[in-house]
């Protein structure tokens, strides 16, 4: 095993739980610091945030972890690492659901309706308040769960890493 198959692995580790809690501040206070604010407000700032996203240094981090992620799962499961693949393929296929799929499949769909919406229109405001905040949030508290479990599986794979060259 490679001094740098060992960093990469704890990079991981602080990349995907940084993916965590980026979607547990939304979870746990943004959504609902927007929501108490006006509907158009909460809207307005929710379809500049869902613009301005996909050009923030986010989608790296976003992108970057799935490549690693799935590179560092390869890799030792290639090399036969017993544990460590396990737990390097647990935190993948965990990362994978829960940025990528969950995000396609819901975050991201209700956040193109959103962003086509008059915000200042009765139909916005009623599907703010009856349909995208609690869904949306229902679906982000997924997102921040499994990329925590995600973590926990690559840093596990890492302590044992670690505790191998010992």
């Amino acid at each position: 095993m490679s001094s740098l198959f060992l960093l990469l692995s704890a990079a991981s580790v602080i990349s995907i739980t940084l993916t965590s809690g980026l979607f547990l501040t939304f979870s746990d206070f943004l959504m609902r610091s927007f929501n108490r604010a006006t509907p158009i407000d909460g809207i307005e700032v929710m379809q500049v945030l869902n613009r301005e996203i996909w050009k923030s240094i986010t989608m790296a981090l976003l992108w970057g972890n799935l490549f690693l992620s799935v590179g560092l799962a390869t890799y030792a499961w290639l090399n036969q690492m017993g544990q460590v693949s396990l737990l390097m393929i647990c935190g993948a296929a965990l990362y994978i659901i829960g940025v990528h799929v969950l995000s396609f499949a819901a975050n991201v769909p209700m956040n193109n309706r959103l962003d086509c919406m008059d915000l200042r229109s009765a139909e916005a405001q009623a599907y703010w308040q009856q349909a995208y905040v609690p869904r949306w949030v229902f679906w982000n508290w997924l997102r921040a769960i499994c990329t925590a479990f995600s973590a926990v599986a690559f840093l596990g794979a890492t302590m044992l890493l670690s505790s191998s060259l010992y």
